[in-house]
């Protein structure tokens, strides 16, 4: 059986981090002696109460800057609304604290003050893990039964090999069942999750495994259902920019910045996350919010912590990328030119990585992004130059929730892909330097679905549905209606179901192969790859034949980390070699024949050379 690695944690003196540096702009702060203060940001009310239930309402002091204030005698546990008056409004309009830590119910219930001191902490001087030694594995936690059901795959998970989850966004959204990213409470612990003291329990626990835990945060939009900002505070939003959810935040305003910023500090340094995963960055107007929130984050955070910032950004911003702002990027490309390689699929957004496809794949293991300034399917440019970048700085993925939820069907790669090409792809995904993330499931091939799953009220239910079906009439298998009516309802509790992984089917046949695999390569890369990460770089990428490349990377002990990795139905003519440590096969003899000038189709192998030799690989 293998044996959970044990890699360096490094830990704060105790009890460090019980000293918190975040002092919060927004929300419900308590201040001790029974007495909590209360503010919101609303530059468009002509007046403002905070009700907390069981006392009188009081009127807030209004600022200069917009803010209203309020001490209240009330503490941890009590609920509370604020009511926003317009000026010839005397009735006023109920609605949730936009920055209160958690909700007695859905979105439109109270809030309740949090005591973020009321969770006491058993692993207060956990520091994190450093970035090179990052396995993620990317959850969701509705449909793994909240935070403590996901508490009960903690064993399995450290087991397996990975050393950080990720977990989609957990802020509270319409209903219990969502994939987060509708949220409209971003400060809020999704209510059918659990507490906020269930998902420091969690976190808690996974650093007891020497887990980190990542969460991923959505920055750039609000949900449709449940955000009264623009009641109050319009100037939260533009009415000149508007994207794909709606109009556009307004990142020019102060206090809009300072809300997200305080968002990403509260979670860091309240909740002791390791790091966080930013949503679509490439959908907020103002790039430079991007730098200060970096850099905020930077500055605050004590300088002993491993904290880690990843970037989802379609614009391919290298130049972001850089441990005084972000860590590193989701790979979108890596994936995308895979999934064509693995699927032969064409359409959306794959259809920017068809024509010559292995020659971007081998662009993309030499320079890490195959788009740094080329021309997309739209027209225009996008991305920046990324060969000086360390392999660490590019997050790999072979499946994720958008690539496999954002499918008609929520189909998995092991229902798409030759299960001899997939389990090639996995070794270079495993054993190559890009930091690997794992989407739950993929381990043992899952053939479960990921679907795209609401709760809404009808109305917008409806309007979800037809939208969603409108959304693949494009697409060959769907131009007809009747074929479309295929396509799950989101509302449906059925699709919420059909989308809980098959844990229990794991180490039953003909999973238990897959899993064992996924061992094996995660056991090889802590015992050979990560050791030898800092400061390894890119030798370049050969194309070898159709679906076929040669990959080297020199380690930071100067042997070379060799790839070959032939995804084609056809042998594959490859260079001398010369002699090297064999890491892994796919198929018994494949690298003996590779290292003899004949790769055999979908195959791949993984050496490490100590002997010196060619360098240089043309791309």
């Amino acid at each position: 059986m293998f044996e959970r690695p044990q890699l360096q944690t490094t830990r704060l003196k105790k009890n460090k981090l019980h000293t918190s540096r975040f002092h919060p702009t927004f929300g419900a702060q308590v201040l001790g002696e029974g007495r909590t203060r209360f503010v919101l940001w609303a530059p468009g009310a002509h007046r403002v109460d905070v009700e907390v239930e069981g006392l009188p309402s009081v009127t807030m002091d209004q600022a200069d800057d917009g803010r209203v204030t309020a001490e209240v005698a009330c503490e941890h546990g009590a609920r509370y609304r604020y009511r926003v008056f317009d000026k010839d409004d005397e009735q006023g309009s109920l609605v949730p604290d936009p920055a209160a830590r958690a909700q007695a119910g859905d979105i439109d219930g109270p809030s309740v003050v949090i005591d973020p001191n009321n969770y006491q902490w058993k692993n207060a001087d956990w520091q994190g893990r450093p970035w090179h030694e990052t396995v993620l594995y990317e959850l969701h936690v509705g449909t793994l039964g909240g935070f403590k059901g996901v508490r009960q795959h903690l064993p399995y998970l450290a087991e397996l090999g990975v050393n950080a989850i990720e977990l989609m966004p957990v802020s509270e959204f319409p209903g219990a069942r969502n994939w987060g990213y509708d949220g409209v409470l971003p400060y809020a612990v999704e209510a059918s999750y659990g507490s906020p003291d269930d998902m420091k329990a969690l976190i808690d626990e996974a650093h007891s495994y020497g887990l980190m835990v990542f969460l991923d945060v959505v920055y750039n939009h609000f949900g449709p259902d449940g955000n009264y900002l623009a009641n109050y505070a319009g100037a939260f939003f533009r009415e000149d920019l508007v994207t794909p959810w709606g109009p556009s935040i307004d990142f020019r305003q102060p206090m809009v910045r300072r809300y997200f910023i305080d968002n990403a500090l509260m979670w860091l340094e309240e909740y002791h996350l390791d790091g966080l995963r930013f949503d679509a960055v490439h959908a907020i107007s103002e790039q430079d919010f991007l730098v200060e929130l970096a850099g905020t984050i930077r500055t605050q955070m004590a300088p002993e912590r491993h904290i880690h910032l990843v970037l989802e950004n379609e614009g391919n911003t290298a130049s972001l990328l850089n441990q005084q702002q972000f860590t590193a990027q989701w790979n979108d490309d890596w994936h995308n030119v895979m999934h064509v390689l693995l699927t032969g699929e064409q359409e959306g957004y794959y259809s920017d990585f068809v024509d010559n496809a292995t020659p971007r794949l081998a662009r993309c293991l030499s320079e890490g992004f195959i788009f740094q300034g080329h021309t997309s399917r739209h027209g225009h440019s996008r991305g920046e130059p990324s060969a000086h970048l360390p392999p660490t700085a590019f997050v790999a993925f072979l499946q994720n929730h958008d690539q496999t939820g954002n499918r008609a069907l929520g189909e998995r790669l092991s229902m798409l892909a030759d299960a001899d090409s997939l389990a090639a792809a996995e070794v270079l995904l495993l054993l190559s330097p890009m930091i690997p993330l794992l989407f739950m499931g993929e381990e043992w091939g899952s053939t479960r679905p990921f679907l795209f799953f609401t709760e809404h009220n009808e109305e917008l239910a409806q309007a979800v549905r037809e939208g969603r079906r409108a959304e693949f009439a494009d697409f060959s298998a769907f131009f007809d209606e009747k074929s479309r009516e295929r396509i799950p309802d989101p509302n449906a509790l059925t699709t919420f179901e059909a989308s809980i992984p098959d844990f229990a089917a794991r180490e039953t046949s003909p999973f238990a192969a897959c899993l064992h695999r996924y061992r094996t390569l995660l056991a090889l890369r802590h015992q050979h790859i990560v050791p030898r990460l800092p400061g390894a770089e890119a030798l370049g990428a050969k194309v070898l034949g159709d679906k076929a490349v040669l990959a080297r990377w020199r380690m930071s002990d100067d042997t070379q980390l060799v790839i070959a990795l032939n995804l084609g139905q056809q042998a594959a003519a490859t260079p001398g070699l010369g002699v090297g440590q064999l890491l892994y096969e796919t198929t018994e003899g494949a690298a003996k024949a590779t290292e003899s000038g004949r790769m055999p189709p979908r195959a791949a192998a993984a050496w490490l050379r100590h002997t010196p030799g060619d360098e240089e690989v043309s791309a």
